[in-house]
């Protein structure tokens, strides 16, 4: 069995509950809402950042965006394709953290850490490159 340093089985799960965590929350299992009335608020939500993406296309984003961060947060937490998988995640976060800034200011993707999740998502992936090789 091989040995996982604990530094990179931290980052490999800190990010990997951080997605799920925030898949379940637009699904209404932290708050006991029904899941429909969440989405549709997570939909408004990423019309909101997104403000300067055509309408029609918000709920596809939306559902996008759920579907890889579930996928993210599952592969991340087994440590799947740990290097591709953690690049992916920081390339995603890192599109997430713009749109806030040029939609909301840049404040907000500050104030939610995104960018620092976007930044430990690159340090992952390259740790786990250097372990590969």
């Amino acid at each position: 069995m091989r040995r996982v340093a604990w530094e990179i089985l931290y980052a490999r799960l800190a990010l990997g509950a951080a997605f799920l965590s925030a898949v379940a929350s637009r699904f209404g299992l932290w708050t006991h809402q029904p899941a429909a009335a969440r989405f549709k608020e997570f939909i408004a939500y990423t019309g909101e950042v997104c403000a300067f993406i055509p309408k029609p296309m918000i709920p596809f984003l939306a559902w996008s965006a759920t579907v890889a961060e579930t996928a993210f947060g599952i592969a991340l937490i087994a440590g799947f394709k740990l290097r591709e998988t953690a690049y992916s995640a920081a390339a995603l976060l890192a599109m997430f953290g713009v749109a806030m800034a040029i939609s909301q200011g840049v404040k907000s993707p500050l104030d939610y850490s995104v960018f620092s999740a976007s930044a430990a998502a690159v340090l992952l992936g390259r740790a786990a490159m250097r372990k590969a090789a």
